[in-house]
């Protein structure tokens, strides 16, 4: 982890995968356009600098919620709370398929992913 104890937390729905059938590629392509975009919308704050700037060094933590219906839970727990984050939408499908948080202290944020496991193939 770097040095300021600051993760990123990037949730990608599994069945898209498994059960109905995305390509890997296309799977990552959604986290990227999320993690892009929270980069984007938070820019300025004062954790997302910090995680900026050593490059190098960035901590993500890929996970993965079996379904939409337990992503836009996170979504509404991580609204709850507020936790920034970013629910990415594919276009023009209008389907719900990656969820991240803006880079935050991993013991503020720790919490609210603990019950999602590591994305794998």
């Amino acid at each position: 982890m770097n040095g300021s104890g600051i993760v990123q937390y990037v949730v990608v729905r599994g069945d898209l995968l498994k059960e109905l059938g995305w390509p890997v590629g296309a799977i990552i392509a959604q986290a990227c356009h999320a993690v892009t975009a929270v980069t984007h919308l938070f820019h300025d704050d004062e954790h997302v600098q910090t995680y900026l700037k050593d490059l190098d060094n960035m901590h993500k933590v890929v996970l993965e919620a079996p379904d939409e219906s337990s992503l836009n839970k996170l979504k509404d727990t991580l609204n709850e709370n507020n936790i920034k984050h970013k629910l990415w939408i594919e276009q023009p499908e209008n389907i719900p398929t990656c969820l991240v948080a803006k880079p935050y202290p991993k013991d503020d944020v720790q919490k609210y992913f603990k019950k999602f496991k590591l994305f794998k193939t």
